[in-house]
């Protein structure tokens, strides 16, 4: 998984998975969800991030542990 933030487009782009792109969906208005051909999501992008996005340059990452 990648995280990408472009401060010359505002835009944060989460990628799950490479993969070539088939369709893309805009779920919500300035939320853009792109999916390969068998259908898993592939990306997100979320348009305009610094204004749905508290710290778009910031990313903490976190991993549950495994229950025993």
């Amino acid at each position: 998984m990648k995280v990408l933030y472009d401060r010359e487009t505002d835009t944060l782009t989460i990628i799950f998975s490479d993969g070539i792109v088939s369709e893309s969906d805009e779920d919500k208005p300035g939320v853009i969800l792109d999916y390969n051909a068998s259908g898993n999501l592939v990306s997100m992008e979320i348009l305009d991030a610094s204004n749905r996005v508290a710290v778009p340059g910031k990313i903490e990452y976190q991993v549950s542990p495994i229950a025993v």
